[in-house]
């Protein structure tokens, strides 16, 4: 555990301390001032942030969020780099500035870094996915999009936040679900577990259908996986042409409708049905003289 917040904290150190500039002035001092203070800056200079990983804000957290900045004011202050004169652009923090707009502020207090845009990237990822917040869609999204967009491998991106590379992983395969469960799982509708565990399913059509049976019988990720297990083990696995061609010769040859039933580990079973006892008879003999 502390390892992990251990990494997470040096990513953010070394993006903040390699990260070019937006600020028009050479001056250093200027910089490691603007860098080291918090000032205070008027709402209408600062702008959303575009590599915001998280996308759904809860309107009810918002309006309490905002009654408690009107009554004690903002306690932490957001992070923004600037991009112009008199412009600013939100890093981190952007619930507290949306809050303080419903709260009717003129300003607030900030922090400014100084970051170019795959560096800010970096900053909002890392310093969004600790909260816990952010839910599963969202950290799915921050960890994709940082890895198409600034061209990095799970395995870099892992050693980058000190995240599992399986972790990564599974955050991002769970973006392959229908969009009605990917809105379950941002509603905490259903769990992380869930999600996955439903990604077992072979298509759209079973993976919806087992989210309904979820939602309608409160299931357990447990209990998801074995409906996952049985539903697999009911479907039957395509015959390859030799051995339809064995399945065809052994029901002339049995005089019987036989069928090959393959499992998902190339195990199986071979089936003659019979018609009564006589029938039993005749295959058994048959058997015998194999």
């Amino acid at each position: 555990m502390n390892s992990k917040k251990s990494a997470l904290g040096k990513g953010l150190s070394a993006l903040l301390e390699n990260s070019s500039t937006d600020i028009t002035t050479n001056n250093s001092s200027t910089n490691q001032q603007l860098l080291s203070n918090i000032s205070r800056i008027p709402l209408n200079q600062i702008e959303t942030n575009p590599f915001q990983p998280r996308t759904h804000f809860k309107k009810e957290a918002l309006i309490e969020l905002s009654q408690s900045i009107k009554e004690h004011g903002i306690i932490q202050p957001i992070t923004v780099r600037k991009i112009g004169n008199n412009r600013f652009q939100i890093i981190s923090g952007e619930r507290r500035f949306k809050a303080s707009e419903i709260a009717g502020l003129n300003e607030i207090p900030v922090y400014i870094r100084l970051a170019d845009d795959q560096s800010m990237l970096e900053m909002a990822i890392i310093e969004n996915v600790q909260r816990s917040d952010l839910n599963a869609i969202e950290i799915g999204l921050s960890y994709k999009r940082l890895i198409d967009e600034c061209d990095i491998s799970q395995n870099e991106l892992s050693n980058r936040i000190g995240k599992n590379r399986s972790t990564i992983a599974n955050f991002i395969r769970i973006l392959k679900l229908p969009e009605e469960i990917q809105i379950g799982v941002r509603d905490n509708l259903i769990t992380m577990g869930h999600a996955r565990a439903l990604l077992s399913f072979d298509n759209e059509k079973e993976m919806l259908k087992a989210y309904q049976e979820i939602l309608k019988n409160k299931l357990s990720v447990r209990n998801t996986e074995k409906l996952g297990a049985i539903k697999k083990a009911k479907t039957p696995i395509a015959l390859s042409r030799f051995e339809k061609r064995m399945q065809s010769e052994l029901a002339l040859n049995f005089e019987s409708n036989v069928k090959i039933n393959k499992g998902n580990k190339g195990n199986g079973k071979i089936v003659i049905p019979f018609k009564n006892d006589n029938d039993l008879n005749r295959i058994l003999e048959l058997l015998d003289n194999q």
